[in-house]
């Protein structure tokens, strides 16, 4: 799927494909723009193991979820602020992450101790010294266009 994408992107951009005398994205055509542009870097930016994981996730509501938290963490704070969520369940920490990457976040899940009980926080902060653009396509619109094969 990734070098379908990647074929696509190079297709679409102008780019000859050596030794590939139809085009892998015919259903697409029209040039790329700013934001499919966007949205696929920002897709690069997440692990390969997560990127795996949230294209196989069926609990697409829960990204949705931290993808709203997310947005609005980085649309409503200065750069020192911080968001902290704690989440337990390693699954769905990894698809945290992976959200955070698509946004090209910080995020490091530690241990602390309440009431003599240790739990998982993940803290979220942006990168120092870079202003972050939210892309106007979202992570999970893209999974879902991407799962009915219309990326």
């Amino acid at each position: 799927m990734q070098k379908k994408l990647e074929a696509c992107l190079l297709h679409h951009l102008g780019a000859n494909i050596i030794g590939s005398s139809i085009s892998p994205c015919a259903k697409n055509k029209g040039p790329v723009d700013a934001d499919k542009m966007a949205v696929l870097n920002a897709w690069r930016r997440i692990d390969s193991r997560t990127r795996q994981a949230l294209r196989r996730s069926v609990v697409s509501e829960l990204i949705e979820c931290y993808e709203e938290r997310i947005r609005a963490f980085v649309r409503e704070t200065e750069d020192g602020d911080g968001l902290i969520l704690q989440v337990q369940d390693p699954f769905r920490r990894l698809l945290l992450h992976g959200v955070c990457e698509f946004y090209n976040l910080v995020s490091v899940t530690v241990i602390e101790s309440e009431n003599g009980e240790a739990i998982k926080v993940t803290k979220i902060t942006k990168k120092m010294g870079r202003s972050i653009e939210l892309p106007n396509i979202t992570l999970s619109h893209f999974l879902k266009m991407s799962k009915q094969g219309m990326w």
